[in-house]
């Protein structure tokens, strides 16, 4: 589990390993990790793309960006949060993410909100 928070914008990340699409033997693993973004602060505030930086097992990093999130700009009032499901897969059985979403305030200025790292790995893979 990640957690940030940027002026009043909490970004809470838990990720887990699915085995159903993932293939071992084929060196793919595959990772789910659902995302809250929460508004905590006195602004309406719009989500408007999304930076990852994903890193393999290997140290290979490959970087994502994109409007939105699951093909939405959510825009979130004060108290209101949005959550959304997304997945990664990976060339490892252990890896790691983080990034930051663009948002911009009702006032009009544009802001990163920070996701803190986390790690995809495979159910006692770091023990």
């Amino acid at each position: 589990m990640s957690e940030a928070v940027t002026r009043g914008i909490r970004i809470r990340v838990r990720a887990q390993f699915v085995p159903e699409h993932s293939a071992l033997e084929e060196d793919r693993y595959f990772f789910a990790y659902h995302v809250t973004i929460a508004n905590e602060g006195e602004q309406t505030t719009q989500l408007i793309s999304r930076h990852w930086i994903i890193t393999d097992g290997t140290g290979d990093v490959r970087e994502v960006k994109g409007d939105g999130v699951v093909g939405q700009q959510p825009t979130l009032r004060p108290g209101e949060a949005f959550e959304y499901t997304s997945a990664c897969p990976l060339p490892t059985p252990v890896g790691s993410m983080y990034g930051s979403y663009q948002m911009r305030s009702e006032a009009g200025d544009h802001f990163d909100a920070r996701i803190a790292p986390f790690t995809l790995a495979l159910p006692n893979a770091l023990n």
